[in-house]
């Protein structure tokens, strides 16, 4: 027992005496807490700041190819429609002629030329401010482009022809005299009946005096489309698709964030002519001897397509114009705040093949 009692007596004397109180117990003061805050405050600061950075980085390189992509879809839609041109329209009898008739719309008449650039402003409404309309034409028939010859006529509306199988009902054609006035003016028209016995193709309103001219097959669904910058998008109306394209309602945006079109036309200005385009005008020349020499010197297009960014920058990041072949600037001041934004500039030169392809027009 008393062994018991000495053990215990050590255990005691050797475990230290704590001391329970309310201010021996240790934590973080209001001060200690209010520094951490401002510090968690600062690092979330400078983690917004460069998520901001980061992210209007990201929008300028998305915006950017964005407007890269619309530019080529826009570059390749009007190549290839303007590389088609003058298919079915290029003899030299046929282009150039104003033509109307039941196949557009009552009261337009349209240069029958492979590509115009401006064209007559009441049939083709100007787009947006410093950009240029465009006309392109052409057939898809797989008859001659060189017409069918017309031995006869019976009314105005029955062509005697040599190849009426080279034809089909609702195809689109174009009846031309053997002498045609200066300057000469045509009818689109359609057909509605063929007599392979008695070789007669009948049109819907017809013209008199065809006999020993030529009746030119454009197909049953040839291709006369406009394109012009509306607000910002490149529109297209395609007159042969019942649509008036004197009413803007007819125009359709196909591609977005378009903001200028500008085009020249290459010209061949050799005497005699070598089919390769010397320069480059929006005017075309004399029409000397004929107005059909002039659009045969067109050997190609040269245009460009400026799409702009849709991410507005709070600073000016273009400080110039852009410029395309020639040094040409593009004039984009109709936005007042067009430095604020970046653009993409796309440019190539189109060449008119269905021209080319013909060669050499003695006489021009």
């Amino acid at each position: 027992m008393k062994l018991l009692n000495s053990i215990n007596n050590k255990v005691r004397a050797s475990t230290p005496f704590i001391r329970s109180h309310p201010f021996a117990v240790k934590g973080f003061s209001l001060i200690d807490i209010l520094i951490g805050l401002l510090i968690g405050a600062f690092a979330i600061i400078v983690m917004l700041q460069v998520f901001a950075v980061s992210e209007g980085q990201k929008r300028t390189t998305t915006s950017t190819s964005d407007a890269q992509t619309n530019g080529i879809v826009a570059l390749f839609e009007l190549e290839r429609d303007i590389s088609q041109s003058g298919y079915g329209i290029s003899t030299f009898n046929l282009i150039g002629c104003n033509v109307s008739g039941v196949a557009l719309p009552s009261g337009v008449t349209l240069p029958m030329a492979p590509v115009t650039i401006n064209p007559n402003s009441a049939f083709i409404p100007a787009g947006d401010a410093n950009t240029d309309t465009l006309l392109v034409v052409y057939g898809n028939s797989a008859s001659s482009p060189e017409g069918d010859g017309i031995t006869g006529q019976t009314g105005n509306t029955g062509y005697t022809v040599q190849t009426p199988t080279s034809f089909v009902v609702g195809e689109n054609v174009i009846a031309e005299p053997l002498v045609n006035s200066t300057p000469c003016s045509l009818i689109l028209d359609q057909i509605t009946t063929i007599n392979t016995a008695n070789q007669n193709v009948t049109v819907q309103t017809g013209a008199t005096g065809m006999t020993n001219g030529k009746l030119f097959n454009l197909g049953p669904a040839p291709t006369i489309r406009a394109y012009a910058v509306r607000s910002g998008n490149l529109t297209v109306c395609d007159y042969t698709a019942t649509n008036d394209c004197r009413n803007l309602a007819n125009w359709l945006p196909f591609v977005s964030n378009i903001v200028s079109f500008r085009a020249e036309y290459g010209l061949d200005t050799n005497v005699p002519m070598d089919a390769i385009a010397d320069n480059y005008s929006q005017a075309l020349p004399s029409p000397s001897p004929s107005v059909a020499c002039s659009y045969r010197r067109i050997s190609a297009l040269r245009f460009v397509v400026i799409t702009r960014s849709n991410q507005y920058e709070k600073t000016a990041v273009t400080t110039a114009a852009p410029t395309w072949i020639g040094n040409a600037a593009i004039n984009l001041t109709a936005n007042p705040n067009w430095q604020n934004y970046r653009y993409t500039l796309l440019q190539t030169v189109a060449p008119i093949r269905n021209i080319s392809w013909l060669g050499v027009q003695s006489g021009c």
